[in-house]
């Protein structure tokens, strides 16, 4: 994939000349808005990330949710991220009724996304009142599996209303721009063909039965910014990659060095609102690589600055100036889950001993035990995939963690000029691969059947063809660029000579 030809555009200012500083909006008139929120969890609260309960222990960043609002002068949405593993449906819903109430924006027109960060606060994995009912065998697993914290819940949903209240009131007539470049050297896929025939998920580096990557990364940073003048107020920046690289303590992860990074630049007041790609396949880990692995805190470096850089180059390349229309579509799917045998729960009971363990064996032995009762309740899951229209971009939202070879295929079957994947929006149901990883040479982890990742075999691709659906319904807005050079009069008066030998 190579950069977008915006970016290859000779000449472009960061802003015209003549750029005035933003007033507050007139009826009718396209603007932004942004706001930021602390969601810093406490020490001593759970970290979600695994099936067994792990503890936050020192702070090492802030955990944020970051607003940014965008109106064509008639419709408005915005665009949430939420510094943690998750963000519950439940509390979307819960959120989305409240902004609704609060602001012009319409309910389905709330985007929320969860930057994905393993290094956050109590918002998974068994939600309250989930196993409400259970028996007492199965209701004991739950408690031993990492919980959200009710509590945090509600401090979260109230982070983000606030939020998004406070970037729709302080909306100006900014000028937004739009852009995309190329980072390869971050993110890595982290399934690989073996010698055996299957897939499997880190088989570590210098594994002699490894042979290629089972899949794809996708290398697009994708960035919108908001300009007051000459000063960046805001900006979105979309990349797929994990944040898994866990620097010690609480942390955004690699996007505190993202946003660290772009605000090192234009200051710190900037909000910089992340949302990840499909990367439910694809990590900063290099499994092919000879050298020893960085540190946590080498690889959040590594990644966010990259990144951020990357943004950087996009921000000072674009032209802004209005990014319009602004438009929602969105439809949401009732996908079956795969329920286990009763020969495999039958045996994952023998297993499941209601006492915390952290060997694989007993993980997904206790999480059989629990699907197999959470089915009985509850036998599909509410999908809801969303595209977001901000002008030329279309945002193709979904709450799985989705491989990336799907996101490009929605990327390839969109005719917008930008068109970003976002995963784990507005809910979560966990893995969902390609057909091809769960056919007879695929596998590894993501496959795994857990009250985490469970639905069905097709759901992928579903999602993949209701994502094109929607954005079909929508008529991309033009890309804002440089006026048009002047047409030609004569050459360069200085250049335009046969060479002088004498």
């Amino acid at each position: 994939m190579r950069r977008r030809e915006l970016l290859a555009l000779p000449g472009v200012a960061a802003l015209p000349a003549a750029a005035q500083s933003s007033l507050p909006l007139a009826d009718k008139q396209p603007g932004a808005g942004f706001a930021e929120r602390d969601i810093t969890p406490a020490i001593g609260s759970e970290q979600p990330g695994n099936y067994y309960k792990r503890y936050n222990e020192s702070v090492h960043d802030p955990c944020k949710v970051r607003a940014a609002v965008f109106t064509d002068g008639a419709a408005t949405a915005a665009l949430v991220s939420v510094d943690a593993l998750i963000v519950p449906r439940a509390m979307v819903l819960a959120a989305r009724q409240r902004i609704a109430k609060m602001t012009s924006i319409a309910a389905d027109a709330v985007l929320i996304g969860a930057t994905h960060t393993h290094s956050g606060g109590p918002v998974g994995m068994v939600q309250p009142g989930e196993f409400d009912g259970a028996p007492p065998h199965v209701q004991q697993l739950a408690k031993l599996s990492t919980e959200a914290d009710p509590k945090y819940l509600t401090r979260v949903e109230d982070a983000i209303v606030d939020a998004v209240a406070e970037a729709f009131r302080s909306r100006k007539a900014y000028q937004c721009g739009v852009a995309s470049g190329i980072e390869e050297k971050s993110a890595f896929n982290r399934r690989f063909h073996m010698k055996n025939g299957q897939t499997w998920t880190h088989p570590q580096a210098g594994n002699p039965d490894m042979l290629d990557a089972a899949g794809p990364v996708d290398p697009e940073v994708g960035v919108i910014g908001a300009f007051d003048g000459g000063r960046l107020v805001g900006c979105v920046v979309t990349f797929a990659c994990h944040a898994t690289t866990n620097p010690a303590g609480i942390s955004a992860n690699w996007i505190y060095y993202l946003e660290k990074t772009i605000r090192a630049v234009h200051g710190p007041e900037v909000v910089v609102v992340f949302l990840p790609g499909a990367t439910g396949d694809v990590t900063q880990v290099d499994n092919h690589s000879r050298f020893k692995q960085p540190t946590g805190e080498q690889w959040a470096k590594l990644v966010g600055g990259r990144v951020g850089a990357e943004a950087l180059k996009c921000l000072v390349s674009m032209t802004p100036g209005a990014l319009t229309p602004v438009r929602v579509a969105s439809r949401t799917l009732d996908v079956a889950r795969r329920k286990p045998s009763k020969a495999r729960v039958a045996k994952a009971a023998a297993l499941a001993t209601p006492a915390v363990q952290t060997t694989a064996q007993w993980v997904f032995a206790k999480e059989t035990v629990m699907l197999d009762w959470l089915i009985s309740r509850y036998p599909t899951a509410p999908v809801e995939v969303q595209a977001l229209q901000i002008g030329p971009v279309v945002f193709a939202a979904n709450p799985s963690e989705y491989f990336c070879q799907l996101g490009l295929d929605i990327k390839k079957g969109s005719r917008f000029a930008f068109t970003w994947p976002v995963m784990l929006a507005n809910g979560c149901v966990g893995y969902v691969p390609t057909e091809e990883a769960m056919g007879p040479g695929g596998g590894g982890y993501e496959t795994r059947l857990t009250t985490y990742s469970n639905l069905r075999v097709t759901a992928g691709t579903e999602i993949k063809q209701a994502s094109l659906e929607l954005i079909a319904t929508l008529t991309p807005g033009p890309t804002p660029l440089p006026p048009a050079h002047p047409p030609f009069k004569a050459p360069w008066d200085y250049g335009s000579v046969p060479p002088e030998t004498e």
